[in-house]
């Protein structure tokens, strides 16, 4: 719900609830977030901006809000990253979320046509880029705030690492100190994910996902959950034992392992890039766009790797087969040509059609 000076409130329908708010009731900035990141999702995933066009007045109005309370052009207080295992980096998630905000401004006006205000929020958001780096990165060390888990994922996640090698150096000490077990809490989980994938990482979201005990997913099904726990411990009996706040496990499922992700609003273009990893050998996923359902299904095979995938009709895809630089990608016994070879793939324009790729 919107407040009469423009914020969001923490929960709806508003019980009055406004913890780590910035006043007015509204609630805490990452709780405010969901307004427009929900608007985003749903353009990326469906392709029709009616709802950022009908929403946008309200989200100026919010805007306004946060522009106008922020002190020196920066927040630091926040529920921040909820059940976090290790101290939450409070100020920098505050400053990072705020920043997000005004990036979500800019992208919406641009979206609309709107280009004074694209312009307007895209100056602001520099200008926040560069306060948050200036308060929160250690000079030369690649870390942030308190170098927790949490705190180089928001790092990474909002690109505000000035060398991402030594940001990810950190991380990955920290993945090594909670031997390969996470510590992070509702935001900076999807994040991990999400700061993996597009880094070729996946042995290592792999990992930490596969872990069977204490803390992880794999804990709770050891300990008889059939929902997702609010809280990495048993919540005996408080908080929820079915709250989907660490569920981004379940999209790394689709983005990651089986590699389907939009690269047009509303899957018009899709990427198509699994990333195997670990001892896994063969995965299946298939997502229903508003286009037609996507297929991209794998398996290694002793002598290469195979990949059935299906492009829905009026969509292009960009193919991802794994393999060796230079090596031929056939489908049903003919060359495909690859328009370039990066990072242990070979990338491939495709229209729409079912394709039984192979590489060797």
């Amino acid at each position: 719900e919107q407040r009469p000076l423009g914020g969001i409130t923490e929960i709806a329908p508003f019980t009055g609830i406004d913890d780590r708010g910035l006043g007015d009731l509204s609630g805490p900035l990452g709780w405010q977030l969901a307004y427009p990141f929900l608007q985003k999702q749903l353009y990326d995933f469906y392709g029709d901006k009616r709802i950022i066009e009908n929403q946008y007045p309200a989200f100026k109005k919010q805007l306004n809000f946060l522009i106008t309370t922020a002190p020196m052009n920066l927040y630091s207080w926040d529920i921040s990253d909820h059940e976090a295992l290790d101290p939450k980096p409070e100020g920098l998630s505050a400053a990072a979320f705020y920043y997000h905000h005004i990036l979500l401004g800019a992208e919406f006006a641009g979206i609309l046509g709107n280009s004074r205000d694209s312009i307007e929020y895209a100056t602001l958001a520099k200008s926040i880029k560069e306060n948050i780096i200036a308060k929160y990165h250690v000079p030369a060390t690649g870390r942030f705030d308190n170098a927790t888990q949490s705190a180089q994922l928001f790092a990474l996640y909002y690109d505000l690492a000035p060398d991402r090698d030594k940001s990810f150096d950190v991380l990955s000490k920290e993945f090594e100190r909670h031997k390969w077990h996470i510590s992070t809490g509702i935001f900076s989980t999807k994040m991990m994910f999400d700061v993996l994938r597009e880094n070729n990482m996946n042995d290592a979201a792999y990992r930490i996902a596969n872990q069977k005990d204490f803390p992880g997913w794999g804990y709770m099904l050891e300990n008889g959950a059939t929902t997702l726990w609010e809280t990495w411990a048993f919540p005996e009996s408080d908080p929820s034992r079915n709250h989907p706040m660490f569920g981004s496990v379940d999209e790394w499922f689709f983005r990651s392992l089986g590699g389907i992700n939009p690269l047009a609003p509303g899957f018009k273009r899709i990427q198509i890039k699994p990333q195997p990893a670990g001892d896994l050998s063969w995965v299946k996923t298939s997502y229903n766009s508003v286009h037609g359902k996507i297929v991209s299904d794998w398996k290694k095979q002793a002598n290469g790797f195979q990949m059935h995938i299906v492009i829905p009709a009026n969509t292009r895809a960009d193919v991802y087969c794994p393999s060796a630089a230079g090596k031929p990608v056939m489908e049903n016994g003919k060359e495909i040509k690859a328009v370039r070879y990066e990072s242990g793939y070979a990338v491939m324009e495709l229209g729409s059609g079912e394709y039984n790729l192979s590489s060797f």
